[in-house]
């Protein structure tokens, strides 16, 4: 892949648009866009998978919200939910996105689901309730948007970072679908450096059939790419008929989208899963991908390679993060633009 130059993208609005996007001429009112109507997800906190399968939450949950629309008037506008990464709602990553998503012509919808819940950053890491937390609030945006008179509710997707991105691309999953929302889909998904801890047991179905991007860095080590290559494998084997793309930007680390972590810098201390086998959710209890195939849980296992998995590297890229943006938007004006 080059990043010397983005490509040159077809439709309407061509080059001159992403030249404008670039400079940030064509948001709405100053660099983060029009003005932001503020809007309520009505979603529920779930302990963990199998009780969102099973339709078992543990509370209701407001999540306050950013709804955003781009600055030249239409009838009805194509939509983007932003999910954010463990670290909360960033307006210099989850924001930018929004603000270059709505220069592009998307709606946006963007939020805090650990706001809402009154999370601190102690009981982040770990927690099994964040991914399908975080799944329920993605849907909940999705019935929102679809309500909106300004939405096409044919053409909603969601996009994601780390967290986030598991968000995106776990929406995808037909058994998610049908806990949470099975009158609306998602139109497309995309996830920017998902941690990569969570899939799907194989099979017909498995996934809604709408369109999924995932965006890695070669040199992330929280999903590491034979890791991924295995999952997307045994998807294949069991004729699962998933249409994932992924693509692998040379040299790019963890969080490469975020002007916060200026470095390259390894954190030590912070957790993730990149030595253990995907957990394969369903409404029974999950399964472990180990060999090609879904096996029975391994408690002893699933600590060993937790406790050797302790750390990892993020670094912010520039140039990396304008070519993923423009990736994004190749792959959502294809799918769901104008």
């Amino acid at each position: 892949l080059r990043y010397d130059s983005l490509p040159a993208r077809s439709g309407r609005w061509g080059i001159r648009r992403i030249a404008l996007i670039g400079l940030g001429l064509l948001t709405a009112c100053g660099p983060w866009g029009a003005r932001a109507e503020k809007v309520t997800l009505h979603s529920a906190t779930y302990a963990n998978f199998g009780k969102l399968l099973l339709g078992r939450p543990t509370r209701p949950v407001a999540v306050p919200a950013n709804l955003q629309f781009p600055a030249p008037t239409a009838d009805r506008y194509p939509a983007v939910v932003v999910a954010h990464t463990i670290g909360g709602y960033d307006p210099r990553n989850e924001g930018w996105f929004a603000a270059k998503l709505r220069a592009a012509g998307y709606a946006t919808l963007t939020y805090d689901s650990f706001a809402a819940r009154r999370l601190g950053r102690v009981v982040k890491g770990g927690n099994p309730s964040l991914s399908p937390s975080a799944l329920a609030d993605a849907y909940a945006g999705l019935k929102s948007l679809a309500a909106q008179p300004k939405v096409d509710a044919a053409r909603i997707a969601v996009i994601g970072f780390s967290l986030g991105g598991d968000t995106a691309h776990l929406a995808a999953l037909t058994a998610v679908r049908n806990a949470l929302a099975p009158q609306d889909k998602f139109a497309a998904h995309v996830g920017f450096y998902p941690a990569w801890i969570d899939g799907t047991v194989a099979g017909r179905g498995a996934y809604t059939g709408a369109p999924v991007l995932l965006l890695f860095g070669s040199k992330d080590e929280v999903n590491p790419q034979p890791k991924v290559r295995a999952y997307l494998a045994y998807l294949a084997r069991a004729h699962t008929g998933a249409p994932i793309e992924t693509k692998v930007y040379p040299g790019a680390h963890h969080a490469w989208t975020n002007p916060r972590y200026r470095g390259p810098r390894l954190h030590a201390d912070l957790g993730n899963a990149r030595r253990c086998p995907m957990i394969l959710i369903r409404a029974g209890f999950p399964r472990q991908l180990i060999d090609g195939k879904a096996r029975k849980w391994d408690y002893a296992l699933w600590h060993e390679c937790q406790r050797k998995s302790r750390g990892y590297t993020m670094g912010y890229s520039e140039v990396v993060r304008a070519h993923s943006l423009a990736d994004m938007l190749a792959f959502l004006d294809k799918h769901i633009g104008h």
